[in-house]
């Protein structure tokens, strides 16, 4: 199962295209910018688990060639 790469920031709205660096995430996959999960402390809002820079997706396809888009629903995180 491959990782949802949510769009935006949970807190703040801001852009994280699937090929960007700056995303943090927790394991439940809450996204946040670098800026905003310094802010926090490196801690998600919502589990109270770290939060980890998510890896970048190149091209959207696996080894057989099967197409997995990123994610185009935004979320917010109810704490925020």
């Amino acid at each position: 199962m491959a990782l949802e790469l949510r769009p935006t920031c949970e807190r703040c709205d801001r852009a994280l295209p699937h090929q960007s660096t700056d995303a943090m995430i927790c394991s439940y996959e809450c996204t946040f910018c670098g800026p905003c999960a310094e802010a926090m402390q490196g801690v998600c809002p919502s589990c109270g688990g770290g939060l980890e820079r998510r890896p970048a997706r190149g091209t959207g396809q696996i080894a057989d060639g099967r197409e997995v888009p990123p994610a185009d629903a935004r979320a917010v995180a109810p704490s925020a």
